[in-house]
């Protein structure tokens, strides 16, 4: 789990920032700070591994308070204004969102957080990061999947479609769902049916039997709705 911590004056940034973060399911929110001043309060009682922090606030601003910060976690800055993202990038941040921040966006930013988090753990343990790829069987050779180039796997039978953004046609490859799932890292993908995964980054709404990608329609299984409720942190699906 990421311990997070969520910085911003307006009241309804910081209620709209709790429900996105009760969303990502490796993020525990630990406290929630209106100014820079209780944030540094919280950081002087517990470590914190990531900090969603907002520029402008009275006092002092997001940019002053990464300044005078010795040693810093993870920051994804959140703010109105672009104008300040060179400098944020500068300090070292962990990504830049401009509100009103998409979900999609949102858990795009919050993944890179996790594999940068993850990265330095294996790094302390002295074991080598996980790769970021695996290879299929297609067509007598080996094909390298990116896990960043998916966006769904479909599950037919005895083998799986792979469908990739860099390429409009799917790689098809002799596989189960079950051993495919088990390739993939559970960070980036979540499996909604027995036929059907989808990477976590691609979803951009869900209903109540239904998850989607874009204009891509999937429906989701009964016995799949826990991992639903679980990404989402809402009940009822």
């Amino acid at each position: 789990m990421l311990k997070c911590i969520a910085v911003d004056d307006e009241p309804l940034a910081l209620d709209l920032l709790e429900d996105n973060i009760t969303k990502v399911p490796y993020l525990q929110l630990i406290a929630k700070c209106n100014n820079a001043f209780e944030a540094i309060e919280v950081l002087q009682r517990q470590a914190v591994d990531l900090i969603f922090l907002d520029i402008q606030m009275p006092g002092l601003t997001g940019l002053q308070f990464l300044q005078s910060m010795a040693s810093k976690p993870m920051v994804i800055l959140i703010t109105a204004y672009e104008k300040y993202a060179l400098e944020g990038f500068n300090l070292d941040v962990t990504d830049y969102l401009v509100k009103p921040v998409a979900l999609e966006r949102f858990i795009k930013a919050c993944n890179k957080a996790h594999e940068l988090f993850l990265l330095k753990a294996a790094s302390k343990t002295g074991k080598e990061a996980a790769p970021e790829f695996f290879f299929v069987n297609v067509d007598y050779s080996l094909f390298k999947v990116v896990f960043d180039d998916i966006i769904w796997i479909e599950g037919l039978k005895d083998y799986v479609r792979i469908h990739l953004r860099s390429s409009a046609k799917p790689v098809v490859t002799r596989m189960s769902v079950k051993s495919m799932e088990e390739q993939l890292p559970a960070s980036k993908f979540l499996r909604i049916h027995k036929s059907y995964i989808v990477a976590v980054s691609h979803i951009t709404a869900i209903r109540k039997n239904s998850l989607f990608l874009d204009e891509l329609e999937l429906p989701v299984g009964d016995t799949f709705r826990d991992a639903i409720q679980a990404l989402t942190g809402k009940a009822g699906f």
